[in-house]
């Protein structure tokens, strides 16, 4: 079974959020942790521009060493599916009754 991320549209206060973008330069990533999540941090932290291969990767080493969520912002639509399966709260089924839609 692929892992699976849900897919935001901003920055995530208690989770790690994978952010990915198409420039003109080719697909970058940053890995953003917020300092709310995470006792040890006094501000935000988010990385330099990496490769979204090694952004995944980065994301979920810091996401097991932490025991926090990853969430994706992928405006460009970046995300490949030999990452895992990306989805949005919305369409899970069964969110319309949670008060979700």
């Amino acid at each position: 079974m692929p892992n699976r991320f849900e897919q935001v549209d901003e920055l995530a206060q208690d989770a790690i959020t994978l952010i990915l973008e198409q420039r003109n330069d080719g697909q970058w990533a940053k890995v953003h942790c917020p300092a709310a999540a995470l006792s040890a941090l006094t501000q935000d932290m988010t990385s330099p521009d990496m490769p979204p291969k090694d952004a995944i990767a980065n994301a979920v080493q810091l996401a097991n060493d932490v025991q926090l969520a990853i969430v994706v912002m992928d405006r460009d639509a970046v995300w490949k599916k030999e990452w895992g399966d990306l989805y949005r709260w919305e369409d899970e089924p069964g969110a319309a009754e949670n008060g979700a839609a």
